[in-house]
């Protein structure tokens, strides 16, 4: 369960196929022929977008109004692939095709922020009735040649590069920060615009580009959504609905030191992978321990270093898993002290881990109470706020690995305090987590509006965490108060808990 990735990474955008899973016979020609100018190649369009960042340092606002532009293609009547990056945030969409300049107001159908990809369709579909849509293959040889085509910076037209598959991997995907799968490397030209447009072998789509390498850390490194996770992404939609990615929750170590693999039990094969921990709230918290030993899934063979030989490829272990839906089940064959045991796991999402990751499409939750300004925890805080408190950071870099979320759920932030005579002094004791209001224990934001309303004490006392000293409101001053400090900062609503 990778938190972040290794490397600087910029969301940019390739676009994978949902046919075959298998590895392609025979390399496909050195060089591919493509002409664009045929009107073939119609389906892959310009997506224009305005967006509306949140603004979570004053969440009552409306956010900070931009833009940008990427590429789609299209998969079906009136449905276009993209990348989630490209459309996240949106409040207008304009989808052009090649040799059509009219801008055609487009709106998402579904999108999946874990896996970053997303499809959008025109408000009125026929003008793209006799456009020819794209087929899916299946996952490119390496060392063999594709085609990028969308429309990047430099330009208005539809641009054509090429390069080679040169690896094949489970990575991190950037949209989020947290959310790993398999992904497909390749040396051609990836910039921004090409976002969500076709990666073709021999004029099928065998991937989406989404992301690259930015700055100096690595030349002609790109990354495509290969064909797997497109395939998943569309077999979850077709209910209506997106229903997210499963995990196991569990974290692996290598069994790669002979006497480890004899203190295990273990033979010497090769084969058996060490649970290093478990989320007790994930699909096997309540069945793998810590020291246990993996040794196959679904009747695939676990190596020692975590890989599985899995439709002809060496892949993660977890990539079995990434196939799976919402309450599917597998079969785990692992080792406890010695004895050899088998279980059968109903996988669930697991979502203490989507806290620690990018929120989009979503507004801002908040409670503002006498000026005092309670926010929920989650990387997007962070990166608004720049959080530099040591209790802080503490509880969001270790939410699961101390299992912090177990005691609360969602930790909540006095993220400021709006200056007025009722709240003189306590500004220093903004970006603190709030531990109990009232005697009452703060697991939720919900938890914050429930201990206001009681008015059973002549006064408001906030305890934070790792903080001795209480912050003490008289309940009649701050009821007083609150409306003036509603007005002086052009508040319109003193809360908004996403439930409305």
């Amino acid at each position: 369960m990778n938190i972040r990735p290794l490397l600087p990474l910029l969301a940019l955008a390739l676009l994978p196929s949902a046919a075959s899973a298998q590895p392609a016979p025979a390399p496909p020609p050195a060089n591919q022929v493509i002409d664009v100018a045929s009107g073939a190649w119609e389906g892959i369009v310009n997506i224009d977008v305005s967006v509306l960042f949140p603004d979570y340092r004053e969440p009552w606002n409306a956010g900070q109004p931009s833009g940008g532009s990427g590429t789609g293609f299209l998969i079906g009547k009136n449905r276009f692939l993209t990348n989630a990056h490209v459309v996240s945030n949106a409040t207008r969409i304009l989808i052009r095709t090649t040799n059509d300049p009219e801008p055609h107001p487009a709106k998402i159908i579904h999108i999946a922020h874990d896996c970053d990809l997303a499809i959008i369709e025109a408000e009125d579909g026929k003008h793209f009735e006799k456009l020819k849509q794209l087929d899916f293959g299946g996952i490119p040889q390496l060392n063999t040649e594709v085609i990028a085509i969308g429309y990047p910076i430099g330009g208005d037209r539809i641009s054509v590069t090429r390069g080679v598959v040169s690896r094949i991997d489970f990575r991190p995907y950037s949209h989020t920060s947290v959310d790993s799968h398999l992904a497909i490397q390749v040396d051609a030209a990836i910039n921004p615009g090409n976002s969500g447009g076709p990666v073709l072998q021999e004029g099928k789509v065998v991937g989406v580009a989404f992301q690259g390498f930015s700055g100096r850390v690595a030349q002609n490194v790109g990354y495509m959504i290969p064909v797997p996770v497109i395939k998943r992404f569309l077999k979850d939609v077709e209910d209506g609905r997106y229903d997210h990615y499963v995990d196991l929750a569990a974290s692996d170590f290598p069994i790669e030191n002979p006497a480890q693999a004899k203190a295990l039990g273990i033979n010497g094969d090769g084969v058996g992978v060490m649970v290093a921990d478990v989320e007790p709230a994930g699909s096997v918290g309540e069945l793998l321990k810590i020291g246990d030993v993996i040794l196959s899934i679904d009747d695939n063979p676990v190596m020692n270093n975590g890989l599985v030989r899995f439709e002809g490829e060496l892949m993660d272990m977890n990539e079995i898993v990434e196939r799976k839906f919402a309450g599917d089940t597998i079969k785990l064959k692992y080792m406890r002290d010695g004895k050899k045991l088998e279980a059968t796991v109903t996988l669930k999402r697991f979502d203490p881990y989507v806290r620690l990751g990018a929120q989009y499409n979503q507004r801002p939750r908040y409670i503002v109470h006498a000026g005092l300004v309670f926010q929920p925890l989650d990387r997007n805080l962070m990166d608004a706020h720049q959080m530099r408190d040591s209790t802080v950071n503490y509880v969001f870099d270790n939410f699961l690995t101390d299992k912090l979320y177990v005691e609360r759920p969602e930790p909540v932030v006095l993220t400021n305090v709006l200056p007025d005579e009722v709240n003189t002094w306590l500004s220093p004791y903004a970006h603190s987590i709030v531990d109990e209001i009232n005697g009452v224990k703060i697991k939720s934001l919900k938890d914050v509006k429930i201990a206001l309303e009681k008015k059973d004490t002549a006064f408001i006392e906030i305890r934070l965490l790792e903080k001795n000293r209480p912050l003490v409101l008289k309940r009649e001053l701050a009821q007083t108060a609150h409306p003036r400090i509603m007005q002086t900062y052009n508040i319109l609503e003193d809360s908004y808990l996403g439930d409305e």
